[in-house]
């Protein structure tokens, strides 16, 4: 990702997203759990591989522990992050595994009640 993207990625994250993007974004658990674990890191960066496990850790129960940590991956990797990069929520740069997540105020009044809810602490 060039600097010009990264600085529009960063534009658009300080822009407060719909509440009809919020909930389309909150509508998918695996998507609300990858959203838990990057709202807790204090500076907002992690590392793909710990987002995975964290996710594999909260949808614990799979047989197939290995099977199921590469579906995620490839769920995240091909579906959600890129559809939360798109949203300017966070950004994820694959060549040095990295995920930066961009605090949004309203998506994380919404992430909390989710959490709730789930009674995910």
């Amino acid at each position: 990702m060039g600097k010009t993207e990264r600085e529009s990625t960063a534009m658009r994250a300080t822009s407060s997203p719909s509440l009809d993007l919020v909930f389309n974004l909150l509508s998918v658990r695996r998507r609300r759990y990858a959203l838990y674990y990057l709202a807790e890191q204090t500076d907002g960066i992690t590392t793909f591989d710990k987002l995975v496990d964290d996710v594999l850790a909260r949808e614990a129960g799979s047989e197939n522990r290995d099977e199921h940590r590469q579906q995620i991956q490839t769920s995240l990797q091909h579906v959600h992050l890129p559809r939360l990069e798109d949203a300017g929520i966070l950004e994820y740069d694959a060549r040095s595994d990295t995920v930066r997540y961009w605090q949004q105020p309203t998506l994380e009044e919404w992430l909390e009640h989710a959490r709730h809810k789930e009674f995910i602490d």
